[in-house]
């Protein structure tokens, strides 16, 4: 089932003078073993929907189905704690949520939380930390020890320890050189491919079209459209206006459209241009001839 939003609405600090109206009817559907894209401004409420979508807030209007659990205004904590373990939330700068004294301590603290032996909780961690790359030799440091990316790295690794159905993406590879951005990206992949749902928020286009299978537009707290970025993508006037724009290839096509080269459809990736130029090719050499 995944999760679903249902006539969701979010205003920040309700019934005061400082209320501010974050969501506004909102209805999106994220489907279990998808890789699903949000994207959106700032302020265009793609980072309320995350937030959501693991009860760190709870809707002002509407309702947010997580698998069986169902979110509404009147839910309280205890009710929706469970969620955070099925539903894993990496933020922005993930490494700013690390806060032990060694590396494998932080990882197995989350599984300890929620009632793991100490041993099985750094069993845990072991495999999560090799599973995103961090070399045995730096568990007993301190991750305030590590590099950047290194960091981000140790992070991840202990929302994975949760055994989360769904892992959420907040910008993940914001700051990252990139080599250390695709290599994230890989990894990301390769959990998809595990079985593991994503929601992934970014503004980089090129990576809702290599990676996604699903996109919503956010703008000022509004769902403008969804679907897959193979057809959202063809859409580069509408992508355009709202200042958010197409992958760089889509827009390589779309100048040569203009000049008279027929596209069934624009490509969204290096790769769907790529088998462009060779039915071109092809179609020069066999059949133009003729």
């Amino acid at each position: 089932m995944g999760i679903i939003l249902d006539n969701v609405s979010y205003t920040y600090q309700e019934g005061t003078p400082f209320a501010s109206a974050a969501l506004s009817d909102v209805s999106l559907t994220i489907e279990d073993g998808s890789y699903t894209a949000i994207i959106g401004h700032t302020g265009s409420g793609k980072s309320t929907i995350l937030q959501l979508l693991n009860g760190l807030l709870v809707p002002t209007e509407g309702s947010v189905r997580v698998f069986d659990t169902l979110i509404t205004p009147t839910s309280v904590n205890k009710e929706i704690r469970q969620i955070r373990k099925q539903v894993g939330l990496v933020f922005q700068f993930a490494e700013n949520q690390i806060f032990e004294e060694t590396v494998l301590k932080d990882v197995a603290f989350g599984p300890q939380n929620f009632g793991v032996s100490v041993e099985g909780a750094e069993a845990i961690a072991r495999e999560k930390l090799a599973l995103v790359g961090i070399d045995e030799s730096l568990f007993e440091r301190s991750p305030f020890e590590l590099s950047g990316g290194q960091m981000r790295r140790v992070a991840i690794a202990g929302i994975l320890a949760m055994e989360p159905k769904i892992l959420v993406l907040d910008e993940p590879t914001a700051g990252l050189d990139p080599i250390g951005r695709k290599e994230l990206m890989n990894l990301f992949k390769k959990l998809h491919q595990d079985g593991i749902t994503i929601v992934l928020v970014t503004h980089l286009m090129d990576d809702v079209a290599e990676f996604a299978d699903q996109v919503y537009v956010m703008e000022k707290g509004k769902l403008v459209k969804g679907g897959k970025p193979s057809l959202v993508f063809q859409q580069v006037e509408f992508m355009g206006k709202i200042q958010l724009g197409v992958p760089k290839i889509t827009r390589f096509a779309q100048r040569l459209a203009n000049r008279g080269v027929s596209f069934k459809q624009l490509p969204i990736t290096i790769e769907e241009f790529k088998e462009f130029i060779n039915w071109m090719s092809f179609y020069s050499f066999f059949v133009a001839p003729v």
